[in-house]
């Protein structure tokens, strides 16, 4: 018998591990309208009367918790926004907002009124309440890592599951790859890349990333969901875009065909993440929004985003599951890669 440890990368759980480990887990309540699962975004809880609003609908409660260990600028904002995409990708609303912050020793009162107006802020764009949290100085910590919690409303009607795209339906992504990670790339490597060459102005606009084009998914989600034009939708954070959709691929039981040619790479984010030797289809991707439609849906969707302000474009077709997972370049079929490790994780690497 083999004594071997093995040990596992930075970042998420490996897709089979998790899925084993959240088998041995209690997640059988039938109070528990949408329980944890590989690829889904967050959890739906009925509790019955007390959930029904005035005019007769039934309304949800949903919940979704993350913490933000990458990015160390601005965290307060990628924390609110990351928990905020989770819920609306699911057609929820989010509403209160619980933060655990961790500070490690060192850490001034300045610091922490900073990310503290950073949380405040973040919430109050997005009419979200802090409804409580924790904060403290520990040596268990070496950078900041802030932990939140966010609980929103939906409709029963109006929910979605990252696991309801069907064969035959379109798939589509809302934006570009790794717009989160160029974001992050620009602000924690800057002098590496001003080193390289870049200009300022450059390093500013992919900083900037964070705001436009925006890490936040959040009213063309919700839009999609209210017209319920979409049959899933997903939240690609660590891993990227491919990864995304791996795990969509995982949550449904189904195939996927991706055109990667059709995958929205800017060129800002192309040339931030070669200057790193990253792959921007496995490099943090809030900011972009998979989404599945039928067929005869997806022109409409396009549409109502594009009344929006915000551009999406079909990638490919959800197949049968015995077809597989792959991706086409050049009319041929090549691997769609995975990454259990998000790429950005190579920047300190070094």
């Amino acid at each position: 018998m083999s004594n071997t440890v093995i040990s596992l990368p930075t970042g998420k759980l490996p897709a089979e591990l998790l899925a084993q480990l959240i088998s041995t887990l209690p997640i059988d309540d039938p109070a528990l309208f949408l329980g944890p699962g590989v690829g889904e975004d967050a959890a739906i809880i009925e509790f019955g009367e007390v959930s029904s609003q005035q005019d007769g609908t039934d309304t949800l409660l949903a919940a979704k918790s993350d913490p933000i260990t990458f990015a160390t600028d601005e965290i307060g904002f990628y924390a609110v926004n990351v928990c905020a995409n989770d819920l609306a990708v699911c057609g929820a609303r989010p509403r209160f907002y619980l933060a655990t912050v961790l500070l490690p020793e060192g850490t001034t009162e300045a610091d922490v009124r900073g990310i503290c107006a950073q949380l405040g802020a973040a919430c109050r764009a997005l009419d979200i309440v802090v409804a409580g949290g924790h904060t403290e100085v520990t040596a268990a910590v070496n950078q900041v890592v802030v932990a939140g919690t966010l609980l929103g409303e939906v409709a029963r009607g109006k929910v979605v599951r990252t696991g309801g795209c069907r064969p035959g339906d379109a798939v589509l992504l809302v934006g570009s790859a790794a717009v989160e990670g160029t974001s992050i790339i620009a602000r924690e490597k800057r002098e590496a890349l001003l080193g390289q060459g870049w200009s300022v102005r450059q390093l500013d606009e992919a900083a900037n990333y964070l705001y436009e084009p925006g890490i936040s998914v959040l009213k063309p989600a919700l839009a999609a969901a209210e017209a319920e034009l979409v049959t899933a939708m997903h939240d690609p954070t660590e891993g990227g875009v491919a990864t995304g959709l791996w795990e969509l691929a995982d949550a449904s039981g189904c195939g996927l065909e991706v055109e990667l040619s059709a995958v929205a790479v800017t060129p800002l984010t192309a040339a931030a993440c070669a200057a790193f030797g990253l792959d921007p289809l496995g490099t943090i991707a809030s900011g972009g929004l998979l989404a599945t439609a039928a067929e005869e849906d997806a022109a409409e969707l396009m549409a109502l985003w594009r009344e929006m302000g915000r551009q999406g474009q079909v990638i490919g077709r959800v197949l049968p599951k015995e077809e597989g997972v792959y991706g086409v370049r050049d009319g041929r079929r090549v691997v769609l890669p995975r990454f259990d490790a998000d790429e950005i994780v190579k920047l300190w690497e070094e």
